[in-house]
């Protein structure tokens, strides 16, 4: 497995690397820890060999030097995050990168490049520049631009071998199918359990020809009935699973049982399917990511 991790150095980037340890990742993977200065950095003066030297005027030199400085603090803190990564999981390979560029696009292009399976952020950072707080939008731009998953983690109270809470979005998509595949992947710990939410409204697609209705509570043993294969490859898995209904708005629905069911981490597909496939980036995900008070991991095939 290849995960791209941010990291800036602030609360939430400290907290991403914490949440490492309850994300059920495997013994296998190779990790790159970025870090980004949002600077842009000149070229360095170059001489021909007949020309005369280039005159560099002093305000140039000191902008060089203060975007050098810049990157040169991103990559002593890429360095000190890798090696706590490292200490955290001593079979991973680890290595670290720091570049100058915008937090978000760099990001997504060594994304594009490398082909991670994961990219793990946290849900806010700060930017070099007076640690001024960008309020999720580089974990948003992040969400939409990336072609991989991508988990935006948040703090738990919990240790890192006490057993873990699950909350799953489903709704027969392709996408919602890999969130479940996902979670079957990982290594969690002992006890852990997953809850299978498919949030109904009136009907219910079976398949693509196929449709239930479930306009009230008396018909939801149906849906139940529909994803119980679901429920139990996860239970195959090791995870203690049930199936939950709930009606209303995708996002508001998921956001409630996760507080109420006190879940610790949300898998929801990229997309999703309620009569069309349609992107859900935007709505359900990304509100999902915005608004959950524990972490949310947002899967692609």
């Amino acid at each position: 497995m290849k995960i791209l991790i941010a990291y800036d150095g602030s609360e939430c980037a400290n907290t991403a690397l914490e949440d490492l340890k309850r994300a059920g990742l495997p013994n296998e993977v190779e990790a790159l820890v970025m870090s980004t200065a949002d600077v842009f950095l000149p070229p360095p003066d170059t001489e021909g060999e007949t020309t005369a030297p280039v005159y560099v005027p002093d305000a140039v030199k000191r902008a060089r030097e203060l975007a050098q400085g810049q990157l040169d603090e991103a990559d002593a803190q890429a360095k000190q995050a890798s090696e706590e990564v490292r200490t955290m999981f001593p079979s991973w390979h680890v290595r670290y990168e720091a570049l100058a560029d915008s937090p978000a696009w760099a990001l997504i292009r060594t994304a594009d490049e490398w082909k991670p399976d994961l990219i793990v952020m946290g849900a806010r950072g700060h930017s070099v520049f007076g640690g001024r707080l960008i309020l999720g939008s580089i974990s948003q731009r992040v969400l939409y631009e990336a072609k991989c998953s991508v988990r935006i983690a948040r703090a738990s109270q919990k240790n890192a071998d006490d057993p873990v809470r699950i909350l799953i979005g489903v709704d027969h998509s392709s996408d919602s199918t890999a969130a479940v595949d996902a979670v079957c992947s990982r290594n969690w710990p002992k006890g852990s359990e997953a809850g299978v939410l498919a949030v109904v409204d009136t009907v219910m697609a079976i398949d693509s020809a196929k449709w239930i209705e479930v306009d009230d509570e008396k018909k939801w043993d149906k849906v139940r009935e529909i994803f119980e294969p679901t429920a139990e490859k996860l239970r195959r898995a090791g995870l203690h699973t049930e199936v939950l209904v709930r009606r209303g708005t995708p996002a508001d629905e998921m956001l409630d049982e996760a507080n109420t069911w006190g879940a610790e981490c949300i898998f929801v597909g990229a997309k999703g399917a309620r009569g069309i496939e349609r992107l859900l980036l935007g709505s359900v995900s990304s509100a999902i990511s915005a608004r959950a008070h524990c972490s949310v991991e947002v899967v692609r095939r």
